[in-house]
């Protein structure tokens, strides 16, 4: 069997135990990485799955709880992984509140859940980055990716608090990328469209709100799914993208063009 694009690599995908993070754990270890999917839900069934799919043996995909929003729970992760694979190459930031939200005024969204959203959403993300950068330091290379989202290009409304976190990631990605490039970490974001994750579908609030405006708009007449995204993610974590950072890829079947 071929080698795959990231082979030996190990990553660390938070969120990674169901929805968007799942896939793309899944599509790390498909591409010969090792896995550590850290979740603020129990992770043990996702691992399970994970390394039955994959047939990843010798420890290959390992599962921790994790919310990004501590930044000492961060700093956990980072030791964890290294300490079961002895390095850390790429950081997926996926980890978001997203598919519970309910689209309303932006004058109506509570506060708690305003603090929440920035608290997982962009605290979470300058969290993790923290945590696994001296590991990428003292190896002179690594590969951060955050998820952000094409919601942000389009200024959708009803979602107030969603899209400046999700523009707070994008800002954060060229802030971090000038920060990083002189020790050969290079800093990307993936920006998806309203893709269909089993989360997602079951919130009817957000399946139903512009969801035909949303198909309408795109090259692709059709909705997105997860696997969509995973080829971008890989892309941005392997050595295929090795001189380039600061950058937003846009995954969302072609609503926004950019």
């Amino acid at each position: 069997m071929a080698a795959g694009r990231l082979e030996d690599r190990a990553a660390v995908v938070t969120g990674g135990a169901v929805g968007l993070g799942f896939a793309f754990a899944r599509r790390l270890l498909a591409e010969g990485a090792r896995v550590l999917v850290a979740d603020i839900v129990d992770p043990t069934e996702a691992v399970r799955a994970l390394a039955t799919g994959s047939r990843a043996t010798g420890g290959r995909v390992h599962g921790m709880r994790l919310d990004v929003a501590s930044a000492e729970a961060a700093r956990r992760m980072a030791a964890e992984a290294e300490r079961h694979f002895g390095r850390i190459d790429i950081l997926v930031n996926n980890a978001a509140v997203f598919a519970g939200l309910k689209p309303q005024p932006f004058e109506a969204i509570p506060e708690e859940e305003w603090e929440r959203v920035m608290a997982v959403n962009v605290k979470g993300v300058w969290n993790c980055a923290k945590a696994v950068v001296p590991a990428m330091k003292a190896q002179g290379e690594g590969r951060i990716v955050n998820v952000a989202s094409a919601i942000v290009v389009k200024g959708t409304p009803y979602l107030l608090h969603y899209v400046a976190s999700k523009g707070a990631v994008i800002a954060m990605t060229r802030a971090l990328a000038r920060e990083l490039g002189e020790h050969g970490i290079g800093v990307n974001a993936v920006a998806p469209g309203l893709i269909m994750s089993d989360a997602v579908a079951a919130n009817p609030d957000l399946t139903g709100f512009q969801s035909e405006a949303v198909l309408q708009s795109r090259a692709f007449k059709r909705r997105g799914l997860p696997q969509d995204v995973e080829g971008a993610v890989v892309f941005l974590a392997s050595e295929e993208s090795a001189f380039m950072t600061g950058q937003t890829l846009v995954v969302d079947g072609g609503s926004v063009f950019v």
